[in-house]
C-alpha cells in the first residue's frame, strides 16, 4: 500500500511540475528568440530567411508558434476562393521549396497596439530573392498577434497581405520606416 501511495504521489508532482499542454517542445527557439515582442518578431522574419539552398530552421520556426496557432495569406485569390489558414506545419510544407531559392524579408516599420498579455503588430515588410537586392520583389504587411505567457511571447497569428496596384501600402505603415 506505501508503495502504491509514494507512486501515485510522484506520478500527481510530476504532473503538476509539466509544462502547460499548449507549450512548444524545449528544442524550439532560442530563448531570447521570445523574451520580447521585438526579438520574436525578429526571430520570424530571420528563420525564413536564407540564401538559396540553405535549409531553415523550422524546429526554431515551430517553437515560435503557440498551440493551435494559425498563418493565413489574406491576398484575393484569383479563383475568389476564400485563403485557407494553416497551422506552422502546413505553412512549412507548403513554403519551403519556394524559400529555399533563396529568400530574405525584413520588417521596415510596424505599429503596434497592446493590452495586458496581447499584442497586435502591424508589421511593414520588404521581402528580397538575395539579402544584397536593392529593390524588393515584393511588400506588405504582416498582421502579427503575440501572446505573453509563461515568462515568453507567442506568436498566436500571422496574417499577411501583399502590396499590389490596387493595394499599395499606406503611408502610416511605413512611418519610421528602417533602412
Amino acid at each position: 500500500m506505501r508503495i502504491a501511495v509514494a507512486v501515485l504521489t510522484a506520478l500527481v508532482a510530476a504532473g503538476l511540475a509539466a509544462p502547460p499542454a499548449w507549450a512548444q517542445p524545449a528544442t524550439g527557439p532560442r530563448a531570447a528568440d521570445t523574451a520580447s515582442p521585438e526579438a520574436i518578431i525578429a526571430a520570424l522574419y530571420d528563420v525564413i530567411s536564407g540564401p538559396a539552398g540553405q535549409a531553415r530552421d523550422w524546429d526554431r520556426f515551430r517553437g515560435l508558434f503557440a498551440i493551435g496557432a494559425r498563418l493565413l495569406p489574406a491576398a484575393p485569390r484569383s479563383d475568389g476562393s476564400v485563403p485557407a489558414a494553416l497551422s506552422p506545419d502546413e505553412y512549412i510544407t507548403r513554403a519551403n521549396d519556394a524559400l529555399l531559392k533563396g529568400f530574405f524579408e525584413q520588417e521596415v516599420a510596424s505599429r503596434t497596439e497592446a493590452f495586458g498579455t496581447i499584442m497586435h503588430v502591424f508589421s511593414t515588410y520588404e521581402s528580397r530573392r538575395a539579402k544584397a537586392d536593392e529593390k524588393p520583389f515584393a511588400r506588405g504587411i504582416n498582421s502579427i498577434q503575440l501572446m505573453q505567457h509563461g515568462g515568453r511571447w507567442w506568436v498566436v497569428t500571422v496574417m499577411w497581405d501583399q502590396e499590389r496596384p490596387d493595394n499599395p501600402i499606406p503611408a502610416k505603415y511605413l512611418e519610421g520606416r528602417r533602412p
